[in-house]
């Protein structure tokens, strides 16, 4: 078990910033969950037919990390937001190993589309934790394209979503809202237009998001010794840093031609759909 002094290595930010942070767009507030917000507060998209940018449509496709903590008062914010759907990326594994299933709410859609099963086992992690622990910056590289490989049905799901239901305000979840939702939603703003630069910057946005979850997250880790025998790794795994999604976008584009050439090659969409998607959600 590590000592307390190995847990401190935890980044924290200053506590006035952090508030000031999440009292502020893209964040919304709703308790109980963490590093939860809004894709439509992003800058202008580039996909315009005239001379004024479009923008993302605001209050109708949301992001955060696990809603198993959610309050009453967290289920009437969130209903107030208008979320009648979550997409749950989390897999069963996962769920089962920290007793954090998701709590029903009359009015909300929980859809289970799971990734990246093989994360959570237990062969697999003490392998993963080091390579964090020795090169944080590929042990991203391999962990995102994984979950571009992994996740191509699921993310799949959630652009149907997009293109057929509008209107239906939906909430994309993992544990952290970190790196199954991260790529996910950089893909989704890839999509939808928005350059490297501002999708690396939302990504970036995490390192406060997951301040308030710190503590649960550090007492979750600490129980676990899969994650105390290589602390090391288990830090370098909980980074946000924007130049980590910046190289996997540029991997995306270099390798695949881009977003939409991979999702043509690997899902039934087309052409037409990604049109579709946009002209839902650019305003």
């Amino acid at each position: 078990m590590a000592n307390a002094a190995a847990f401190a290595s935890f980044p924290t930010l200053d506590p006035d910033y952090v508030a000031s942070v999440l009292a502020s767009p893209p964040f919304v507030t709703v308790e109980g969950v963490f590093n939860i917000r809004d894709f439509g507060a992003l800058r202008p998209s580039s996909h315009s037919d005239g001379p004024t940018p479009r923008r993302i449509r605001p209050l109708h496709l949301f992001r955060s990390g696990e809603t198993s903590n959610i309050t009453d008062r967290g289920i009437e914010q969130l209903r107030a937001l208008g979320i009648r759907k979550v997409f749950d990326l989390r897999v069963d594994r996962e769920i089962k190993r920290y007793a954090t299933p998701n709590k029903p709410i009359d009015g909300v859609e929980y859809v289970r589309a799971p990734i990246q099963e093989d994360v959570w086992d237990p062969e697999e992690i003490p392998a993963r934790l080091k390579q964090f622990e020795l090169d944080e910056a590929a042990a991203f590289m391999q962990a995102y394209t994984q979950v571009l490989k992994g996740g191509v049905a699921s993310l799949e799901q959630v652009l149907i979503h997009l293109r057929d239901q509008p209107d239906v305000p939906c909430l994309i979840n993992c544990t952290a809202g970190k790196d199954r939702t991260g790529v996910f939603s950089a893909l989704i703003l890839s999509l939808l237009g928005a350059n490297d630069e501002d999708i690396a910057a939302d990504y970036g946005l995490t390192t406060a998001g997951l301040q308030p979850a710190i503590p649960m997250l550090t007492v979750r880790f600490q129980k676990d010794p899969i994650f105390t025998s290589n602390w090391p790794g288990t830090i370098n795994m909980g980074s946000s840093k924007p130049e980590n999604m910046r190289a996997f976008l540029d991997y995306v584009r270099r390798e695949h031609g881009g977003v939409e050439d991979y999702l043509k090659a690997h899902t039934s969409l087309a052409d037409d759909d990604f049109r579709r998607i946009r002209d839902n959600f650019l305003v």
